[in-house]
């Protein structure tokens, strides 16, 4: 339980059902390592929330500090990417190291299952009775596209969404806020929280991220004519494809690439500039769900028709996804051209709403 209203409701529907129930909320994040105080942190919020529920619903909860955990597994490999160009996403990392890692490994018994708040659904194949296997779990996007988590579940290991259960799958978030109320959950009116969870909502990026990364200036340039229009404080400042903002331009110009060899960042004109759409990319550090079962269609010379995911709320596109590369690298070519695709992203890869896993942008052509 993390203190909101989703995770609220999942613990009230759980409680109608025959399970013996306790609840968990993870601390991740030690403000001491910032401020040497844990003074006005918004976990103390959130571990309060999680308590009132808890008493209001009787179940008996716990709280499970993997501030440690999240710092080497997460925060420090971040911090790294950032620090280099990259634009990783430490949600994803949470999910599968954290959550559905750490968590997973300090339950008090190996048959204990997961109960999340997270806008995701789950199935099982039907093997050929021939076969003699057991069904195997299937990472399915939700009723409610909108809230859609599964980008953010995409590298679960098979062994914990094999013991997840996602109660909200079949509810909208209107339907589920609409449920608190009528249960009278202390968490009812509760807003969204959004974000990266050790930022939150009161700070902006780059100012918590100066407080771990130095400045390294460089040069912004144009990348058409080669002549240095600025100067950027860390290639961690910028995202490929956002507005560069540089001071004494009237012309809007985005970013279209980074040299993270010689610290420089490079920009066009105007937001659709060619040099900003992508044909292809190739991801490493792949992982698919059913790991030692990969798409059969991987190795056939057409490749895998699927649908590839690599931000959150995009709209999933069509692609073709193959693999047979000498450095290991998954290599999937766009049906159309895509804007703004930057090396440290995660790309998903969808059959349908299935997901089937994902890996981490080396570069983008």
């Amino acid at each position: 339980m993390s203190g909101g209203v989703d995770s609220s409701v999942v613990a009230k529907l759980m409680t109608e059902q025959d399970y013996d129930l306790s609840a968990i909320y993870m601390r991740n994040w030690d403000t001491r390592d910032e401020s040497g105080t844990d003074n006005g942190c918004e976990w103390k919020k959130d571990w309060s929330d999680v308590q009132r529920v808890c008493k209001y619903l009787d179940i008996p909860v716990q709280m499970v500090d993997l501030s440690r955990e999240y710092w080497t597994r997460v925060f420090e490999p971040s911090l790294a990417a950032w620090e280099a160009g990259a634009t990783p996403n430490p949600d994803i990392w949470c999910n599968k190291e954290v959550k559905f890692g750490a968590l997973m490994d300090k339950l008090a018994t190996k048959d204990a299952w997961i109960a999340t708040g997270h806008y995701a659904g789950k199935s099982w194949s039907s093997p050929a009775p021939q076969d003699g296997t057991s069904p195997r779990p299937k990472l399915l996007r939700p009723t409610d596209h909108n809230k859609d988590q599964t980008y953010y579940l995409s590298h679960i290991p098979e062994a914990s969404l094999s013991r997840t259960l996602f109660p909200l799958a079949p509810y909208t978030k209107p339907e589920v806020r609409e449920k608190a109320r009528e249960w009278g959950l202390p968490t009812a009116e509760r807003g969204e929280s959004m974000g990266i969870c050790f930022v939150g909502q009161k700070r902006r990026f780059s100012d918590f991220i100066s407080q771990y990364i130095s400045p390294k200036p460089g040069p912004i340039i144009h990348a058409i004519n080669g002549k240095v229009l600025g100067t950027h404080n860390g290639l961690w400042t910028y995202t490929i494809g956002q507005n560069a903002r540089i001071p004494g331009l009237v012309e809007k110009m985005f970013v279209s690439g980074k040299d993270s060899s010689k610290n420089k960042i490079y920009v066009v004109n105007g937001s659709n500039h060619p040099l900003l759409y992508k044909s292809r990319i190739f991801a490493q550090d792949w992982q698919w769900i059913w790991a030692d079962s990969p798409p059969v269609a991987l190795m056939l010379p057409g490749g895998l028709r699927a649908r590839v995911q690599f931000r959150h709320r995009m709209v999933d596109v069509a692609c073709t996804v193959r693999s047979g590369h000498e450095d290991g690298s998954i290599e999937i070519d766009f049906d159309e051209k895509q804007k703004a695709v930057a090396p440290g992203q995660v790309a998903a890869v969808y059959d349908g709403d299935w997901c089937l896993g994902c890996g981490m942008i080396m570069h983008a052509s």
